[in-house]
């Protein structure tokens, strides 16, 4: 099953608006390639800030771009959660995982549910907004959802500062299945200001057939300083603070906060 967006002359081409089959027909394979468990470090992390940073009790809070609700799946315990993706197959599986929280299917760039929020996450599905509008448009969302004195935590990939080309693989097994995966990341010498990571997957069924597929992301890479000006002039206060994870010692990686400022003479 190969896919067919490929490399000519150092240009990536890639069909305009096709879906990534990890978020379409394979939805259902993504708890083995990222279990819900694994998430259990960076959740208790993203609590500690809210919880530092909030200037109102944390008790609510939007994750945009939630894909299976995995950090949902840990963050539900104290705070109401309202889920948003794009991809309404990773909704279905959220939703089975956390029927307690409200799912509601949108683009981060452009959704308004009207109300405000504590707390609004987005991880790492930051890293699609491949151009400055996007990424500008995704930070605007969250502030139009933050309460004032709230807090939003965004979580990219990388920074130009820190990225590095390079390999990974994984994977589980789960439900008599298994997923196995190798990540790559390059740079194309066309692309100013993102990456691509290709990813290729073998998936074993319940009968010991295997599978494979592949995948090929188009991921934004903007400096550390375009980060905090894109959230200064949505009206945040920026700040910027590493990352902690034991899978991220030493590495530089940072999360950015947008702080909303308290109205005067209100709450």
């Amino acid at each position: 099953m190969k896919d067919r967006r490929v490399a000519h002359g150092g240009r990536i081409r890639t069909p305009p608006n096709r879906p990534l089959r990890l978020y379409r027909d394979l939805a259902d394979w993504y708890p083995l390639l990222t279990p819900v468990g694994d998430y259990a470090e960076e959740a208790a992390f993203y609590r500690r800030l809210f919880e530092a940073h909030c200037k109102r009790p944390p008790r609510t809070l939007l994750d945009l771009g939630s894909g299976g609700g995995h950090n949902a799946a840990h963050l539900k315990t104290t705070l109401a959660c309202t889920l948003v993706d794009i991809a309404p197959d990773m909704l279905s599986l959220s939703h089975r995982l956390n029927p307690e929280c409200e799912h509601v299917q949108g683009d981060m760039r452009s959704i308004r549910l009207g109300r405000v929020f504590d707390c609004v996450l987005i991880h790492d599905a930051i890293s699609y907004m491949a151009s400055r509008e996007d990424l500008g448009k995704a930070i605007a969302t969250a502030f139009t959802h933050t309460a004032p004195g709230g807090v939003a935590m965004f979580q990219p990939d990388f920074v130009s500062e820190n990225f590095q080309p390079g390999t990974e693989s994984g994977g589980s097994d789960g439900g008599g299945r298994g997923l196995r995966y190798l990540e790559w990341r390059w740079m194309p010498d066309s692309m100013a200001e993102r990456y691509v990571t290709d990813m290729a997957y073998l998936l074993r069924d319940v009968n010991g057939g295997v599978e494979v597929a592949h995948d090929r992301h188009i991921m934004g890479l903007f400096p550390r300083a375009t980060w905090l000006k894109l959230i200064a002039e949505t009206g945040f206060e920026p700040l910027a603070v590493p990352f902690e994870h034991s899978s991220c010692c030493n590495t530089g990686h940072e999360v950015f906060l947008g702080l909303r400022p308290v109205v005067k003479g209100g709450t």
